[in-house]
């Protein structure tokens, strides 16, 4: 059994960060620790606003520090982090990714580099950006934007599924060993798909899945996919796989979750599909 620990937002209510993540890794057969970097009533996208807090600073340290403590930390297998209540928390999660992988050095570290989107009402502390740009990009082996961050990380404005590919190789030459950009969005070859891309050495890979037309579109999806993706990797799938097996499962939650007419992920509805998803479509491999 796999080890992941989850560094990333939770909320009581719904799905967004580690309450989006947690559950479907453990549905795949990952034994998941969570720290969470705030605690919300429910996520930043509801108008009637949301309560709780950002964890204080030195929090992730600490919980680092004890699982080490009582000789767990060097059982894990790998580090996944997503949304960040702070810049400190990124530095903190960077200090944990040098610590496992002095007692673990097989271990990896998944960083999804949530940027946030104002327009959406999703807001991201001043620092983060930057962090993630220099620090979590220097040390991540698997690194998964969107196509906003994806731009932001390389300085770039990218209008073609060439240029991403383009952007996606200059990453690899850093360091990273595999990049998922979760969407495509004006980039995608067919816009009335959604498509993601796999980039690693051994090439580029597009799959897509349909489209559905919510009333509100659902959060969380974004932290689905990363754990997801992370899971099959450490379930021994290979990139591919686990790619096809991603976006199956994502496609499986999504139909539900419109099918129920509702606004949160219907993760615990799908959750079958999480576990054994029926792959409708095949990554192609493309340049």
């Amino acid at each position: 059994m796999k080890r992941i620990l989850s560094i990333q937002s939770h909320v009581v209510f719904g799905c967004a960060g580690n309450s989006s993540a947690v559950f479907p890794m453990r549905r795949l057969g990952m034994e998941v620790w969570p720290i969470n970097t705030v605690q919300f009533s429910n996520h930043t996208q509801y108008a009637q606003g949301w309560k709780g807090m950002v964890m204080p600073s030195g929090q992730i340290t600490e919980l680092v520090q004890g699982l080490d403590n009582i000789g767990e930390l060097k059982t894990c297998d790998a580090i996944l982090s997503g949304y960040l209540g702070s810049a400190e928390q990124g530095g903190e999660i960077v200090a944990a990714v040098k610590q496992l992988k002095a007692v673990n050095p097989q271990a990896i570290y998944f960083c999804d580099p949530v940027m946030g989107h104002p327009e959406k009402g999703c807001i991201v502390a001043p620092g983060v950006q930057e962090f993630l740009k220099t620090q979590a990009l220097a040390a991540a082996d698997i690194i998964a934007p969107n196509l906003l961050e994806l731009e932001t990380l390389t300085d770039s404005s990218l209008q073609t599924l060439d240029e991403v590919v383009q952007a996606c190789e200059s990453l690899l030459k850093t360091g990273v060993e595999m990049i998922l950009v979760k969407h495509l969005a004006k980039a995608a070859t067919n816009q009335e798909q959604f498509e993601m891309l796999l980039v690693d050495k051994s090439g580029s890979y597009l799959v897509s899945r349909p489209l559905y037309e919510f009333d509100k579109q659902p959060v969380g999806v974004g932290d689905l996919i990363s754990g997801l993706m992370l899971a099959n990797l450490q379930a021994g799938y290979s990139a591919v796989e686990a790619f096809e097996r991603t976006n199956a499962s994502v496609d499986a939650v999504l139909l539900e979750t419109f099918n129920q007419g509702a606004y949160e992920l219907q993760l615990i509805r799908a959750q079958s599909a999480i576990a054994s998803p029926v792959i409708k479509e095949r990554a192609q491999k493309i340049g």
